[in-house]
C-alpha cells in the first residue's frame, strides 16, 4: 500500500466500523493476528473484543469520529480525532442524557499485509463522563 492508500484505508475503517458500527466487515480491515491495546480490562484484545466494544459503544452513543489530522509512514498510521458522542443509552451507570459531547483523542494503527494488525488509542473517556454528569450533583 502507498502512504495515501494507507490513509484512505484507515479513513474508510473509521467511517464504516466506528461511525456506522458495522462490524460485519471486520475481516476486510483486520489482520488475523490483530491485537488491540486500547480495549478496557476484561475485553479480549482481539477482533472479538473489538466487536464487543463497538456494540457496547453504539448501545450507549451515536458516535461520529472526525479525523482532524493523519500522519503515516510505511506500515503505520496515526490519527488525531474529535469524537462527537450523542448519549443515547446507559454508559458507566449514567442514564441517557441526549447530550452530544465532543472529546479529543488519538488512534495509532500498525498495518501488515494491507490489514490492521495492531491498534492503540488515547480517548478521553473521563472528560466524556464529566461532561455527561455536569450539573447532576
Amino acid at each position: 500500500m502507498t502512504i495515501q492508500e494507507q490513509k484512505d484505508f484507515i479513513t474508510h475503517y473509521i467511517a464504516t466500523v466506528w461511525n456506522l458500527g458495522d462490524t460485519s466487515c471486520l475481516e476486510q480491515f483486520l489482520h488475523p493476528g490483530y491485537v488491540d491495546h486500547s480495549l478496557p480490562p476484561g475485553v479480549p484484545p482481539d477482533s472479538t473484543g473489538l466487536k464487543q466494544w463497538i456494540a457496547l459503544t453504539h448501545g450507549s452513543f451515536r458516535p461520529e469520529t472526525i479525523i482532524n489530522e493523519q500522519v503515516a509512514e510505511p506500515g503505520k498510521c496515526i490519527i488525531r480525532v474529535t469524537m462527537h458522542m450523542k448519549h443515547t443509552g446507559l454508559w458507566r451507570g449514567i442514564a441517557p442524557t441526549g447530550l452530544t459531547v465532543s472529546i479529543p483523542g488519538y488512534r495509532c494503527f500498525r498495518l501488515q499485509d494491507n490489514l490492521i494488525i495492531e491498534h492503540r488509542a488515547l480517548i478521553d473517556g473521563n472528560t466524556l463522563e464529566k461532561k455527561l454528569t455536569a450539573g447532576k450533583q
